[in-house]
Parts: C-alpha cells; sequence; structure tokens
C-alpha cells in the first residue's frame, strides 16, 4: 500500500523535517494518548532509517511531520526539491507493519530512482 508519494519542497529538505500528508496516516498506529509513531523503513539498499511521525498543535490546524533520521536521509541520497519520495507499507500475515521507503528524481521526463545511480 502506498502510504506517502510526495514531490519535495525546498522546506521538506532544508528543515530537517518533512511536511507529512494528514491523509497518510491512517498507515500508522498512534498509540493512544501519543502525538508521535516512531517506525522503521527500508530503503532499495536495505539499510534501516529510523523514522517518526509526529503531530504539532501549533496554530490553528495540528501539523504532522516526517523526522527522526530524515535528514540524514535526505543527506545521504542527496534529494533537493523537486525529487519525490515514496513510503509504502505492506502488513504481514502476522499483523506487523513493514515500511519501505525511496527517492526518485525527474529526469528527461521519467522518473528514477536515487539508489539506483549510488
Amino acid at each position: 500500500m502506498e502510504v506517502m508519494n510526495k514531490i519535495l519542497s525546498a522546506s521538506d529538505v532544508n528543515n530537517k523535517r518533512l511536511q507529512f500528508p494528514a491523509r497518510s496516516l491512517s498507515a500508522f498506529s498512534m498509540p493512544d494518548g501519543q502525538n508521535s509513531v516512531q517506525f522503521v523503513a527500508f530503503d532499495m539498499n536495505e539499510q534501516q532509517w529510523r523514522l517518526e511521525v509526529s503531530i504539532h498543535n501549533e496554530g490553528r490546524y495540528p501539523q504532522l511531520w516526517l523526522m527522526g533520521e530524515w535528514d540524514d536521509y535526505v543527506h545521504q541520497k542527496g534529494l533537493k526539491k523537486g525529487d519525490k519520495v515514496i513510503l509504502t507499507m505492506h502488513e504481514e500475515e502476522n499483523g506487523e507493519r513493514k515500511y519501505r521507503i525511496r527517492a526518485e528524481r525527474m529526469h528527461f521526463g521519467f522518473w528514477y530512482s536515487i539508489d539506483d545511480q549510488q
């Protein structure tokens, strides 16, 4: 299941956090009374990334952020504004959720995996 498919803004790559789409929150089991959930996502090279979805009640509407090792992911992959990040989730038969993250870059009108270029 695709959890998130987002073209990155300058803020997403420069501010150590990605603005997370609210519609994607249903892919996580947020404990009652908590405002964040941590998870591990594997990239295409099987590297683990410890990430966190956090709800911040600032201003008029709650803001959702993807944090944790997001900044490290951005730097290792060399992400920039206009690149795309796709987060997927697969639920195992035992109920365990497995997450995958991949980054893509537009080149001559086609999206290419950044992991393949490293």
